[in-house]
C-alpha cells in the first residue's frame, strides 16, 4: 500500500533531547512509548528496554505501523546516531502525533539500561 504524508498546521512538538533530558522526561511520562527505528542487524547490539522496533529502512512496513500508532501517546524515538529517528519524528508529526522526542546521539551514545 502506498501512503501519502499530510502536513498539519497545529502545534506539534518534535524535540531533540540529550541523553539526560530523554531519560528524565521518559521517567516522568506515564503516556510514553519508546520506538527504535534501527534495523534487525542493529538490534543485535542491544536496545533500550520496552522499545518497539519500527525499521525506518523498510518504508512500507514502517508507514503501515506508523499509521496504526495511537496519536494520543508521546513517542520517544531513537536510532543508531539520531538522524533516522529525527526523520521518524517528523513523519509521526505529519501523521498527527503531537509529541515526539528524538534521542540526540542515538543508541551509540546511550549510557542507560540496555537489553540484548
Amino acid at each position: 500500500m502506498n501512503y501519502q504524508l499530510v502536513t498539519f498546521t497545529e502545534n506539534f512538538t518534535m524535540e531533540d533531547l540529550s541523553q539526560k533530558e530523554w531519560r528524565e522526561k521518559l521517567a516522568e511520562d506515564a503516556n510514553a512509548m519508546i520506538i527504535d527505528v534501527r534495523s534487525d542487524e542493529e538490534l543485535e547490539e542491544g536496545f533500550i528496554p520496552g522499545a518497539k522496533q519500527m525499521d525506518i529502512r523498510n518504508p512500507n512496513e514502517f508507514m503501515e505501523t506508523a499509521h496504526q500508532l495511537d496519536t494520543s501517546k508521546n513517542y520517544y524515538v531513537y536510532c543508531r546516531s539520531g538522524a533516522r529517528s529525527s526523520q521518524a519524528c517528523a513523519i509521526f508529526n505529519s501523521l498527527g502525533i503531537k509529541n515526539t522526542y528524538n534521542l540526540e546521539g542515538g543508541f551509540m551514545e546511550w549510557d542507560g539500561e540496555k537489553t540484548k
